[in-house]
């Protein structure tokens, strides 16, 4: 029953469809590792089960061999016994050839005992041959899907590392617009323009105000001029001017 049940076991593990279990897991990584785990105790359980059954089928094998040299020995010692007893019957001792005769059956009777027991023992050696080329290539397979759900397991840790890799590369550029590289240039193009409009209202604001005063200026050099020239135009007049004659003179 214990072996049937390992037996068992090994065939569902080797039947396990990889793939499927993991299309089906919700957290992957950590199905493969409870695999892993799984697996390797069974594969530490199996082998001592399949050394214990090699085990039972070596006794039994070295058992065999036991009963069938034995068969054959037991034959030898009839057929010893039997030509003594005929020697001895063609000397004239009846009473010792009969003793050897029966020494004779005796050694054939055991000789039948040890081939039976030999001949019984061969079906259950071909049984027990059988399961345990059956474990050995069970615990192959299970070796190989070991083999298989550790590669699995190793690539979905890498895919896992480069897809979290990518994600964080992804989220730093997130403030950064992909279809236009040039954008942040855009924006800080725009930012000195603004600035530079700026000062250009700053500068045309100054030149409104100078020539404000240059118009004062202009202003104040007119009515300077004005009243010069009207100082100029009273001058000649209080210069050249003599009195008036009188009749009388």
């Amino acid at each position: 029953m214990v072996k049937q049940s390992i037996f068992g076991r090994i065939s569902t593990l080797v039947r396990a469809n990889i793939n499927s279990l993991i299309d089906q897991a919700e957290d992957p990584e950590k199905m493969l590792d409870q695999l892993v785990r799984d697996y390797t105790n069974s594969i530490a359980e199996a082998e001592d089960a399949v050394a214990v059954t090699i085990g039972n089928l070596r006794m039994l094998e070295q058992d065999h061999r036991e009963d069938v040299d034995a068969a054959a020995d037991w034959g030898r010692k009839a057929l010893a016994a039997s030509a003594k007893a005929d020697q001895l019957r063609s000397s004239g001792s009846t009473a010792d050839a009969d003793k050897f005769d029966n020494l004779a059956k005796v050694a054939i009777g055991k000789q039948l005992q040890s081939e039976k027991e030999a001949k019984d023992a061969e079906p259950t050696i071909a049984s027990q041959t059988e399961v345990v080329n059956k474990l050995k290539d069970g615990l192959n397979g299970m070796r190989q899907k070991l083999d298989q759900l550790r590669a699995k397991r190793n690539e979905l840790v890498a895919r896992s590392k480069t897809a979290a890799a990518q994600s964080q590369v992804l989220g730093a550029m997130k403030s950064i617009d992909i279809q236009d590289p040039t954008s942040e240039l855009g924006r800080f193009d725009e930012k000195v323009r603004r600035e530079e409009a700026k000062v250009m209202g700053q500068q045309e604001l100054a030149a409104s105000s100078l020539d404000k005063q240059f118009e004062s200026l202009e202003d104040l050099g007119t009515q300077t001029e004005i009243e010069a020239r009207l100082a100029a135009l009273k001058q000649p007049v209080e210069l050249t001017a003599t009195p008036l004659r009188t009749n009388d003179q």
